[in-house]
């Protein structure tokens, strides 16, 4: 399959990946990052696709197997009303210090970040836009915008994970 027919079918094959993760109890985070993962997948197979009978029902079946993954990875919760126990008297001027180190250190990763996923990354988690938004006003293509957005994800992951 050639990339101009894929970048055709990426619109439709996205909303049918949504549309499989919301029946899902995943947080709209984890949805979205399922569906990038789902994408990327794609991408890496475009010259495969043609082999695929139903190029959708495939894209249903990886993000249902993705989604029931991210279920598995879960733990199980410790208290029945978590936010409660958030929300309790707990904290301490300890927990107030380690949280204003965690902030630091978190804007001091993403400062390290390249200019252009660091842009597109507050682009989608503080302004909310879309991805065919962000590649409209970047000047990019939708699909450079997912790429983008979990490499830089990907990368402060890994940073999350090394520094505990």
């Amino acid at each position: 399959m050639n990339e101009s027919t894929f970048e055709e079918m990426i619109p439709l094959l996205r909303q049918t990946v949504r549309k499989t993760l919301c029946c899902f109890n995943l947080s709209v985070m984890e949805r979205e990052d399922i569906t990038q993962d789902v994408m990327l997948r794609l991408w890496q197979m475009r010259y495969e696709l043609d082999n695929i009978r139903s190029i959708e029902a495939f894209v249903i079946v990886v993000a249902r197997h993705e989604a029931l993954s991210k279920l598995r990875q879960r733990k199980p919760e410790q208290s029945a009303d978590k936010f409660n126990d958030f929300m309790s008297d707990s904290r301490t001027p300890f927990s107030d210090l380690e949280a204003k180190d965690d902030a630091e250190w978190l804007e001091q990763r993403l400062k390290m970040l390249p200019d252009t996923q660091r842009t597109i990354l507050y682009m989608r988690q503080v302004e909310r836009r879309s991805a065919d938004d962000i590649a409209r006003l970047l000047g990019i293509a939708p699909a450079s915008v997912s790429t983008l957005l979990a490499r830089a994800r990907r990368k402060l992951l890994d940073d999350i994970k090394n520094r505990r």
